[in-house]
């Protein structure tokens, strides 16, 4: 050791004798990892910086809904038409989808003319119906006159015009193929009617191509990894409800609920904790395999319909619903849902197993939880205090949200450079323009690419920040109670957390900034390798021998290992820099030296205790995710504008917010453990081997070594 830690952390005699009259903890501190404090701040603006470039320019519209033959995105109202509920993108040109989906063709189907419209068309039995461009120039009608009409005004054409819209070339073009609603673009169902393609061919159009081709281009195109990303992201925002429920409150509410458990039943809590998790992880893995079957059998429906041929509303809604316009094909969703399951599959399984392995360990946890609750009962404050990081953070992710949206929308909509003939009819110009026929896309720069990564990196580091800070507060509370004795003393500030607040606001934030971008950095350079491994693995660059794929495993579990010491001395130095006021890097090294010293008589206790709190932490998480599948699962979620395209991204959401939020509350009992085992330590190497100070529970628990080899037998 680096000297008697005694002197410098309560009014008790050291172990050289001398008396310290300084208080319970030691106030007469410094401003500690300044630089690091600034470096949070400087970060702070960047990420406010950052978020301006996207809410500047982003649209959330464009993850979900497509561009037109102008550019604009369906369903803004600000577009010029305004396109307020026009949000289904069509593609009015059946011979340039079968183009854009031919082997080898230069013609792309982002050059294919679209349009906005409110519903799929569909043709007619007996006639030939017309979809034609938005009115302007000679056409004189409004958009709603032009939406009141089905997007017809073919009679009003000129006989120019007729001849251009018979060329496939604007400004009408005819209905041959039904279409349905997948994800907001029209799905062409690859068979023509026969009656609609008889009254074209009669009137003089020219050869329509009729080819599954024409329903695999755009499928393709609606299932691509960057459509379905978007989607994925759009999710998030139409389900922002059920983030704030299953995010937010609930988890609230039963970390808030566990913690008085814990108060006033601690006993029973630990089987209790045991039995729910996987209760609750056995519901995650069915509603996941309830969804993915659920969504195979549309899946399977839909692929009769296609052979069967074209279809309308009357044969759809027996099996969709009367009340449900909206029509899916799946593709990579279904994908993930069925990965996903499988994924959870595993879990469970290791989760059943991992809980009946412990179950000889759960009366040393009680034992361990008696002390922690013991803590509660005293200091009342630490039940409530973790709702100050709660709302702070539940305002960042709010505004983090928003901006993310804006980021990952911020691209900037140009025209295509194509060399495709791709000729239509101009109403503003009067003529046929062969010159700006191409398409729109929304084309990402590599910065912005840079911006999102910043803006992740930011969520994780300023999530690391308060779970420090809050746990920095916590164990400033807890060692004053035991440097008491345990016992309410008057020598114990009042209200202790909010002291233990003071002097972390005034002397230690720049240890917690460096704590949590520790961690955060860690983690980003565990994703990165990760993400790099899993390249590899794609490509089939894996090494083969056995050597290799030894070395390849050995560093993924060093990465692992290393990923949780460092997590681990974190918490402990926070500890140290609660009590001592020491820098981060002296406090990690104050209290590795303790911990190594008394592996053996602190590791089983720390260790159970640590796994029933996970379990707990996961119980919360779990619950969160439950609860929103249920809340996704209903009509609101499955049908008009805020249709999701699939719960996976949502779910995902509300469980790592559910676990964020339970971390927090289960503090208190985890930096109260941890802060009592960490000063008994001290406590019994100041004083011989003997606490003086340890409460007398604690001291039942950790001294007693026969009543220790009993329960682990």
């Amino acid at each position: 050791m680096r000297g008697p830690l005694g002197a410098v952390i309560g009014r008790y005699p050291s172990s050289d004798g001398s008396a310290q009259m300084e208080g319970i903890i030691k106030h007469n501190r410094k401003c500690r990892d300044i630089a690091f404090l600034l470096l949070f701040i400087a970060f702070w603006v960047a990420m406010n910086v950052n978020s301006s470039f996207g809410f500047d320019k982003g649209n959330p519209l464009r993850l979900t809904f497509g561009l037109d033959y102008k550019g604009n995105v369906c369903g803004d109202r600000h577009a010029k038409p305004g396109l307020r509920e026009l949000e289904l993108k069509y593609w009015v040109n059946p011979n340039q989808v079968y183009q854009s989906g031919l082997k080898n063709s230069e013609f792309k189907l982002s050059n294919a003319r679209t349009i906005c419209l409110m519903d799929c068309p569909i043709p007619s039995e007996d006639s030939l119906n017309w979809v034609c461009d938005y009115p302007e120039g000679e056409i004189h009608l409004s958009m709603d006159d032009w939406i009141d009409r089905n997007y017809d005004y073919f009679e009003f054409l000129t006989p120019e015009m007729r001849n251009t819209s018979l060329q496939l070339q604007g400004p009408c073009y005819p209905v041959i193929f039904p279409s349905v609603n997948v994800y907001w673009s029209c799905q062409f169902i690859a068979r023509a009617s026969n009656m609609s393609l008889r009254h074209w061919e009669q009137m003089g159009g020219v050869k329509i191509n009729e080819d599954i081709v024409i329903d695999k281009s755009i499928h393709r195109s609606i299932n691509s990894r960057s459509s379905v990303l978007k989607r994925y992201m759009a999710d998030i925002g139409k389900s922002w409800p059920v983030l704030i429920v299953c995010g937010g409150m609930l988890p609230l509410f039963l970390s808030v609920i566990w913690l008085l458990m814990i108060r006033h039943f601690v006993s029973g809590m630990p089987w209790i904790t045991v039995i729910l998790f996987n209760v609750l992880i056995l519901s995650v893995t069915m509603f996941y395999y309830l969804k993915a079957v659920y969504d195979s059998r549309i899946e399977y429906a839909y692929q009769h319909w296609h052979l069967a041929g074209w279809i309308g509303n009357d044969a759809i809604s027996p099996i969709i619903g009367e009340h449900d316009p909206y029509y899916r094909v799946f593709g990579r969703e279904l994908t993930h849902l069925r990965v996903a399951s499988v994924l959870m599959t595993i879990v469970m399984i290791t989760a059943v197993l991992s809980s009946i392995a412990i179950v000889r360990r759960i009366l040393m946890a009680t034992s361990v939880l008696k002390v922690a609750a013991k803590v509660i009962g005293e200091v009342q404050a630490l039940i409530i205090f973790p709702i100050i990081p709660y709302l702070i953070l539940a305002v960042f992710y709010m505004i983090w949200l928003s901006a993310a949206l804006y980021l990952f929308s911020s691209g900037q909509i140009l025209q295509n450079d194509c060399s495709s003939n791709c000729c239509v009819y101009d109403l503003a110009l009067k003529r046929v323009n062969c010159d700006h026929c191409c398409g729109y896309s929304i084309h990402y720069t590599p910065h912005i690419a840079i911006a999102i990564l910043f803006h992740l990196f930011g969520c994780y580091w300023v999530t690391q920040f308060f779970i420090a800070c809050s746990s920095t507060v916590i164990a400033g509370s807890v060692a004053s109670y035991y440097w008491t004795h345990g016992e309410t003393s008057p020598d114990i500030p009042f209200l202790p957390v909010f002291s233990s607040m003071k002097r972390l606001i005034r002397y230690s934030l720049g240890s917690v900034a460096l704590g949590s971008l520790t961690v955060s950095f860690v983690e980003s350079i565990r994703f990165i390798l990760e993400s790099i491994r899993r390249k590899l693995k794609v490509y089939n660059i894996m090494p083969e021998s056995q050597v290799g794929k030894v070395a390849v495993y050995s560093t993924q579990g060093l990465r692992k290992f290393i990923e949780w010491t460092i997590k681990s001395v974190n918490r402990n130095a926070y500890i140290m820099i609660a009590i001592t006021g020491k820098s981060f890097c002296t406090a990690s090294a104050i209290a590795t030296e303790l911990i190594i010293s008394n592996i053996l008589r602190i590791g089983k206790v720390n260790v159970i205790g640590d796994v029933i709190l996970f379990l707990g932490k996961l119980c919360v998480s779990l619950s969160s995710a439950v609860f929103a599948f249920l809340m996704l699962d209903t009509h609101k979620y499955r049908s008009a504008h805020n249709k999701i395209s699939s719960p996976l991204f949502p779910v995902l959401v509300c469980w790592g917010l559910g676990y964020v939020v339970a971390t927090l509350f289960f503090g208190v009992v985890e930096m109260s453990i941890d802060t009592i085992i960490l000063s008994f330590c001290q406590d019994s190497e100041e004083h011989q081997g003997t606490a003086q100070y340890a409460p007398p529970l604690l001291m039942e628990t950790l001294n007693d070594q026969n009543e220790m080899q009993r329960l682990t037998q």
